[in-house]
């Protein structure tokens, strides 16, 4: 049952995963010998037969990748650097070698949901009263491996949405070489991570206040040469081994500016990310000087161990992703509030997996001291609740919405209120919930489930992109001051 003073309108707008968006990945049929047996028949191709082979891939594949004689180059380079091949070699036998290498991945074959609204940074040619935003999405494709994807979209003056078609092309953005990473910063996620003793401590010593992964790697060469010439034996190679994997989780990446929004595909590529990167929840954070950045976290996975983190851009374009740390950087469904609160950083977070915390941090990337501000009160989430989105600002509170599991693990969206100056405080609770799966909602990738990653505010409606059965996406509105009037 919903709320008989609350009116939802769902839209006819509806993202559903797409098989033909395919990405070019690096292909590695095995170990370094069978690369050679590979490498070895291709090189035994008579020079004649090389190029009306490059000739056919290149006819079958270009119309479904942009710059792919580029990619087969680096993938050529990669197998170069691999075998050490010797030789001059045809531009054409390179390519073809490259093109052995790589393998498409449907990003979203299986399932696009769980999306996140933001406004666009882009406002220009936007109608009065219109708004233009960046929707992103949780991908899933071949082996439940989740990646991030983008789409642009319309809210026009009459209420109107409108999702711009999304690209045929697909591209990955490049890993800046050599990310800087804060000697104090470093140290303290160190310390967090358990890891501060006496090699960890030598080590970073002889690092500058700021320093690079190639840095990095040579001071902790140094020092386990050091402790095997000293001890004789190597008993640091596992925390060399989290340290590398902690600077390899802290990175930024860069899209060619040419890219379409919605041909820019955030892939899982750190360690932590091995299976997968899920549910990022965007947010427009207002900094104290008047400048906007865009905040998301997400959930990695890498197969084991559940970490969140936090990815920051101010144009979509160059992202730098970040760990976060501190005993509250746990579980799933972390959203930051969009401005601080009181000079401080402020958190939504779910710590064990039935009930809703908050957060407050001097430090965006480390958090402390959840405490408990809701637990599951009604028949529709008596298993758990948790966040969908960031808190939105309202003259009346900050309005947050969530997510109940109720009977046959049916996943429904609610809301609740905090108070504006003091967000401990609950002020306001929907009893019934705002959106739950319609008959046609139910089947999908798995059953009985609406969710939301982040909503928006714009012209005195709520607006609420939703993934039903973990499958697809709609989005669907209902008058702010409905939800407002609802709460208990």
């Amino acid at each position: 049952m919903i709320a008989e003073s609350i009116h939802i309108t769902r839209t006819p707008v509806t993202l559903r995963p797409d098989q033909a968006r395919v990405l070019l990945r690096p292909f590695n049929p095995g170990g370094v010998r069978r690369i050679e047996r590979i490498v070895a028949r291709i090189l035994a191709l008579p020079e004649g037969q090389v190029a009306p082979l490059l000739s056919e891939v290149l006819t079958e594949f270009s119309g479904r990748h942009q710059k792919i004689g580029d990619i087969f180059l680096e993938r050529f380079e990669h197998v170069h650097k691999l075998l050490s091949l010797d030789g001059t070699l045809s531009e054409p036998r390179k390519l073809l070698i490259g093109s052995y290498f790589v393998s498409e991945y449907s990003l979203e074959s299986a399932a696009l949901f769980n999306p996140s609204i933001v406004p666009h940074p882009d406002q220009s040619g936007v109608p009065a009263n219109g708004l233009r935003f960046i929707l992103s999405l949780r991908a899933t494709g071949e082996g439940h491996l989740s990646s991030i994807t983008f789409r642009t979209g319309m809210i026009y003056p009459d209420g109107r949405i409108e999702v711009t078609n999304a690209s045929g092309y697909l591209g990955e953005p490049r890993q800046i070489p050599t990310p800087l990473y804060e000697k104090a910063l470093f140290s303290r996620k160190l310390q967090e991570l358990g890891l501060t003793n006496a090699f960890t401590g030598r080590t970073i010593d002889r690092l500058g206040q700021s320093f690079n992964l190639d840095e990095l790697c040579c001071r902790v060469e140094e020092e386990l040469q050091r402790a095997f010439e000293r001890d004789g034996v190597n008993g640091n190679a596992e925390t060399a081994e989290a340290m590398w994997r902690l600077a390899e989780s802290n990175y930024e990446v860069q899209f060619r500016p040419e890219q379409e929004l919605s041909e820019r595909i955030i892939f899982p590529t750190a360690p932590s990310q091995r299976n997968g990167i899920e549910d990022a929840r965007f947010v427009s954070f207002q900094n104290e000087d008047g400048t906007s950045v865009y905040y998301a976290t997400f959930t990695a996975y890498d197969g084991r161990v559940v970490m969140p983190g936090l990815m920051e851009t101010a144009d979509f374009l160059r992202f730098r992703f970040i760990t976060l740390n501190g005993p509250a950087a746990q579980n799933k469904g972390m959203a930051l509030f969009p401005r601080k609160i009181n000079g401080l950083y402020a958190m939504i977070s779910r710590q064990d997996n039935e009930n809703l915390y908050l957060v407050f941090s001097d430090n965006v990337h480390f958090w402390y001291d959840p405490k408990l501000i809701l637990a599951p009160a009604f028949p529709w989430e008596i298993v758990q609740i948790g966040n969908c989105g960031s808190p939105i600002e309202t003259d009346a509170g900050w309005l947050v919405l969530s997510h109940g599991v109720g009977p046959v693990r049916q996943y429904s969206i609610g809301a609740f209120l905090l108070d504006k100056d003091d967000p401990s405080k609950v002020i306001g609770r929907l009893r019934e919930p705002l959106l739950k799966p319609t008959e046609a909602e139910r089947r999908g990738y798995v059953p009985n489930v609406v969710y939301t990653c982040g909503a928006l505010v714009h012209g005195g409606q709520l607006i609420v992109p939703y993934a039903y059965a973990d499958h697809a996406t709609s989005f669907a509105t209902v008058p702010l001051d409905e939800v407002l009037g609802a709460m208990r």
